[in-house]
């Protein structure tokens, strides 16, 4: 029997501090992945970044062996659909963007994420979000154009590499539902290795065929390992763990923290200047994370609903 598309989270009560640790950690992870993309493509072309980013992921989880579970036969066309839309394409597309934009814009445009997969799973569940969720989102979001509209504001930012951006986030947004059952039948490890090999064997050609157009610099390979092992592999298997614990929609909460990594990352490493409105969306992002990960009944009868029965079980 095939896994289903998509699926709410085993957890669906308010985040714990397990659920806040592995949002912590994995936004910290990918807000500082933007950088580590800049350092790579500086002298290595952008399929070789994104091949080494879904090669050494998958090297790196290869080494646990829960990680090596094997996939049943009728959830492998679900696995191709992961890597390719979660893995291989948004690898390449923020490796070719980060050559037309800042690496600091390409991360608070990611940001925007949660409302995409909020989207997508209401149209796959056919079913409306709870109001917390909704209304954190939606604070989420605006928090991101205060912290994104000064950033903009004489950025290197070219409408190509926005809008490449922008379907890598559509991506990631797609995968964040599509990786929930996944996960709940093998666990994140399995589902993020096997997918990011496929990954790897998809764009395998094209980063051999640049090759002659890149130059292998100490600084730029190093960053593409950090960026592989640390920034692909774990933390694909973390955010991956995390989904099928809370649903895809709140997993992508983590990508509120991005922006404000990027921010940090941009003043002491790029010399970019932070404008006090981008301070305050910091704060109304948080304020919107905060109201994404209220609990949310399965039955969607509503956030008040979801809380009750939680109290009840003593959760």
């Amino acid at each position: 029997m095939s896994t289903p598309l998509t699926n709410t989270g085993s957890r669906p009560a308010a985040y714990g501090p397990a659920e806040w640790s592995l949002t912590f950690i994995i936004g910290v992870i990918w807000g500082s992945a933007f950088l580590w993309i800049a350092l790579g493509v500086d002298n290595l072309s952008p399929e070789i970044v994104a091949f080494g980013r879904v090669a050494l992921g998958a090297a790196a989880l290869a080494a646990f062996p829960a990680a090596r579970r094997s996939i049943d036969r009728s959830d492998w066309l679900l696995i191709i659909v992961v890597a390719a839309v979660g893995n291989a394409g948004p690898a390449w597309l923020f490796a070719q963007a980060e050559t037309e934009l800042d690496s600091a814009v390409a991360g608070m445009i990611t940001a925007g994420t949660p409302v995409l997969a909020l989207v997508v799973a209401s149209f796959m569940l056919w079913r409306l979000p709870g109001v917390a969720q909704a209304v954190g989102i939606g604070l989420g979001f605006i928090g991101i154009l205060l912290m994104s509209l000064p950033s903009l504001v004489g950025a290197e930012a070219t409408p190509v590499g926005v809008v490449l951006v922008i379907i890598a986030t559509l991506g990631y947004a797609l995968n964040s539902n599509l990786i929930v059952p996944l996960q709940q039948r093998y666990g994140g490890p399995a589902v993020v290795l096997w997918a990011l090999i496929v990954s790897s064997v998809i764009l395998a050609p094209f980063a051999i065929g640049s090759v002659g157009s890149s130059t292998f610099t100490i600084g730029s390979v190093v960053a593409v390992v950090i960026l592989g092992v640390v920034g692909t592999g774990v933390a694909r298997a973390l955010a991956t763990t995390l989904a099928g614990r809370v649903g895809g929609p709140r997993m992508t909460t983590t990508t509120y923290l991005v922006p404000i990594v990027a921010i940090v990352l941009g003043v002491v490493f790029r010399g970019e200047d932070v404008a006090a409105i981008a301070i305050v969306g910091v704060a109304v992002v948080l304020l919107g994370a905060y109201g994404a990960t209220r609990a949310v009944s399965p039955a969607g009868g509503g956030d008040e609903t979801a809380e009750a029965a939680r109290s009840a079980s003593g959760d």
